[in-house]
């Protein structure tokens, strides 16, 4: 069960197919526009929305309310104003993103219940009133975390919205500090104090839910995330913790033609290949897609360069030339077999894709768990990192350069380390924590 972001649908649509291969009969439940995926992965799918906001591949081009494509404005311009002030603006937001109309989703999860009856159901952390149904309901589940595995808080003074570290070129001053904490923990109260609020009306029966963000499986959480030696423990709860590392699909896909011959082109013109993508919502920060295209062109002179710029695309497309090619969407799992270097904003599933191909990247986080994910790719050797609220088009060339010349020295560890997981390794933990505990309970 998934919400309406791409970033979110994609991943979990992979494990749905593993868990398929495993043997499982499995559906795939989201946004009616991510049917495809579920056939892609080979299983049976259930439209649920579980949320107003929605992404389905370029958050700007995504068809939504006026009230959510102002909110998504109101993101981008914060991003401009650097880390601390995107984290305050997640948090104005985040009772409209994470919560809305619990009541509803219960009703309909209940209702899909009598009409399928699974054993048990994957749910993405994220989305909150699924978790909170499903605990209302005494439904087993596991829970799959999407981001960074402290999105699940791991002690009582962590909270969501507050990444856990920083990397070194974003060192936030102690006020701003202070004011998101105070944010989260405002949230923390307020989305703790509804979920009880629900439960007691709804389902008196199944007890407190206890802390919100914090609600997850008494099973298996899957972490889609590397098992770093440094990550806080998680308080212990019964339930097994799965790090499986990533969820990129052992096959990879065809784009086509046009993309083999894209990427001649580029190779005759340059020496080698840099990709710039910045995820389905950052991508409309085109202020930065200019900065980074010059600052390589300009510095990295043997570099040819693919652009995912979304909706901004008409825009860049004038920076098209000899070593540039500008695309509205990229096949980028594609794209990371045949780069020299990516250029990403921290989004996870760029993160663990660049380490599971073996591409080393220049992180550029502005927002969400980025910070923490930029964090964890320097201090394992991974990656560079950069403000990108301060960054200028010599400073990123420059980086980019260096990843070119001197690849990250903990590319090859960590790359072996996360090919001998993924989602088959996921599923086959998954399927046997999920029965193991079903036995014993």
């Amino acid at each position: 069960m998934s919400p309406p972001f791409h970033s979110h649908a994609q991943p979990l649509s992979v494990l749905a197919g593993a868990l398929a291969e495993a043997g499982a009969r499995v559906h795939f439940a989201s946004a009616p526009s991510f049917a495809p995926m579920a056939e892609e992965a080979g299983v049976g799918f259930v439209p649920l929305t579980v949320t107003r906001n929605a992404n389905t591949g370029v958050a700007r081009s995504t068809r939504q309310d006026a009230r959510e494509a102002a909110r998504l404005e109101e993101f981008l311009d914060s991003t401009r104003q650097g880390a601390v002030a995107a984290l305050l603006a997640q948090a104005r937001h985040r009772g409209e993103d994470l919560l809305s109309d619990p009541e509803r989703v219960l009703a309909e999860l209940r209702a899909l219940h009598e009409r399928l009856a699974p054993d048990w159901y994957v749910v993405d952390h994220l989305s909150y009133p699924v978790t909170l149904a499903l605990h209302c309901l005494e439904l087993p589940f596991a829970t799959f975390c999407p981001g960074h595995p402290t999105y699940v808080p791991h002690r009582s003074d962590a909270f969501f919205g507050v990444p856990y570290a920083w990397p070194r070129a974003i060192r936030p001053a102690a006020g701003a500090l202070a004011e998101l904490r105070q944010a989260a923990r405002a949230n923390d109260v307020a989305f703790t104090e509804r979920f009880a609020e629900v439960s007691r009306t709804h389902a008196p029966a199944a007890g407190p839910p206890g802390r919100a963000f914090a609600l997850a499986s008494r099973r298996a959480v899957v972490f889609n995330y590397p098992r770093f030696p440094w990550l806080p423990e998680h308080a212990p709860t019964g339930a097994e913790l799965l790090y499986g590392g990533h969820c990129v699909p052992p096959a990879e896909p065809d784009p086509g033609a046009e993309w083999e011959a894209v990427v001649r082109r580029l190779r005759s013109a340059a020496r080698r290949l840099v990709l710039i993508a910045l995820g389905t919502f950052l991508s409309a920060r085109s202020d930065v897609l200019k900065l980074l295209v010059r600052g390589v062109l300009s510095h990295v002179p043997d570099a040819a360069v693919v652009v995912a710029a979304g909706d901004g695309a008409p825009a860049l497309a004038r920076l098209s030339g000899p070593r540039v090619h500008v695309a509205r969407v990229v096949p980028q799992r594609w794209l990371l077999r045949r780069a020299d270097v990516m250029v990403h904003h921290g989004g996870n599933n760029s993160f663990t894709e660049c380490v599971a191909s073996g591409t080393p990247a220049l992180v550029l986080p502005f927002s969400s768990d980025q910070f923490s994910i930029a964090h964890d790719a320097e201090r394992a050797g991974l990656a560079t990192c950069l403000d990108p609220s301060r960054l200028d088009p010599g400073e990123a060339g420059r980086a980019v350069d260096g990843l070119c010349s001197r690849p990250p020295e903990g590319m090859s560890r960590w790359t072996r380390e996360l090919r001998r997981l993924g989602p088959d390794w996921i599923a086959d933990r998954l399927l046997h924590a999920m029965e193991a505990t079903g036995r014993h309970r």
